[in-house]
């Protein structure tokens, strides 16, 4: 009988381009984001914490007592030219067609299924390693973790919230990984 492997992602807390609905940019917690840290709690024992290159992700894991090895696997969507602009700083046509079509990358960034390649080898590479891993990222990495789990279209990939400072757990078990809502 193989062992399981129970991963949680969790999401880092709010940023201030959070808030202000900005593409994301590399920046520390806001005020509010650090008190949605405080209020996770225990994680329990854990095998690993792993944690995106960012310093949000860095910063949640550290806050909850835990030191993380960065994995540039976990890194945020890639949003090119349109980092830390508004939507409405976007050409419409363009938002449109990335929103619609996963494969398309007008900002010059990283495409919805390029998120998703990445997040499914990442998952593949971490199915063989049984025990608790933490990973600390952003929204768009637990989202594209759900859609792979789940083996849906990649046109799910926008139909899925994630909060900020909130848990997804999946667990991978005879090949394959479910999720597990709590």
């Amino acid at each position: 009988m193989s062992q399981v492997v129970r991963l949680t992602l969790l999401a880092h807390g709010l940023t201030e381009a959070m808030s202000a609905r900005r593409f994301p940019i590399d920046e520390p917690l806001s005020d509010l984001g650090l008190r949605q840290v405080d209020a996770i709690g225990d994680l329990g024992a854990l095998d690993r914490v792993l944690v995106g290159p960012e310093t949000r992700t860095r910063q949640t894991a550290e806050r909850l007592g835990c030191q993380p090895q960065t994995d540039q696997r976990l890194a945020d969507l890639d949003c090119g030219r349109w980092q830390g602009g508004t939507l409405s700083s976007v050409d419409p046509g363009e938002l449109s067609r990335w929103m619609t079509d996963p494969t398309s990358a007008p900002h010059g960034g990283q495409s919805i299924t390029a998120l998703l390649e990445r997040t499914s080898n990442w998952l593949n590479a971490i199915s063989d390693q049984p025990g608790r891993t933490v990973a600390v990222t952003h929204p768009a990495v637990i989202r594209a973790a759900i859609v792979t789990a789940l083996d849906a279209p990649p046109e799910a990939f926008w139909r899925i919230d994630i909060l900020p400072a909130s848990r997804t757990t999946l667990h991978y078990r005879s090949r394959s990984w479910t999720l597990r809502v709590s």
